[in-house]
């Protein structure tokens, strides 16, 4: 995998190395700082699928954990990446976070957005999400990604973006 570049920040790619530096409390690659508060329980989760996705079915690149990186102060503020390889249908399913002191400056919709473009680039027909139903950060958040709201349930909303895969449309 390599690194996905957006204006203001880097999402770094996560290796099985790094995963477990991460749950162990190192430190991040040499030359870059963590933000207070990084990682989080949501970070701690995202290491763990990974490496459990690594453990099952290998490297599931192009579709893996990143580690974003603030350029201006070469901060890592928090995480995102894809939840694994794509299903038999071609869609992949994506999960991002924030330390506190990060939000509320658009951090989010552009590393998510990265996320999206890199999906569209690699093949896949879909991106998913979800957040809880109270969490209207999150789902501006989505919104601002180009994901659209598919559903509800009790605790739960449901995003995605879809594409005609190439296969598809013949």
């Amino acid at each position: 995998m390599h690194t996905l570049t957006t204006p203001r920040l880097d999402l770094l790619p996560l290796d099985a190395d790094g995963a477990r530096r991460l749950l162990a409390g190192g430190g991040p690659a040499a030359g870059l700082l963590r933000a207070p508060g990084y990682p989080d329980a949501g970070d701690r989760a995202g290491a763990e699928r990974y490496l459990r996705v690594l453990a099952a079915s290998g490297d599931p690149a192009p579709f893996g954990a990143y580690e974003i990186l603030r350029r201006a102060d070469a901060t890592v503020i928090g995480g995102a990446g894809f939840h694994g390889p794509a299903d038999g249908a071609g869609r992949v399913t994506v999960g991002y976070g924030l330390v506190p002191t990060a939000r509320g400056r658009g951090y989010a919709s552009e590393a998510l957005r990265a996320l999206v473009e890199h999906a569209r680039r690699h093949g896949a027909a879909a991106v998913l999400g979800d957040t809880d139903r109270g969490n209207t950060a999150s789902r501006r958040v989505m919104a601002a990604a180009g994901m659209r709201p598919v559903g509800e349930d009790a605790r739960l909303a449901f995003y995605a973006v879809t594409w005609a895969r190439a296969a598809d449309s013949s």
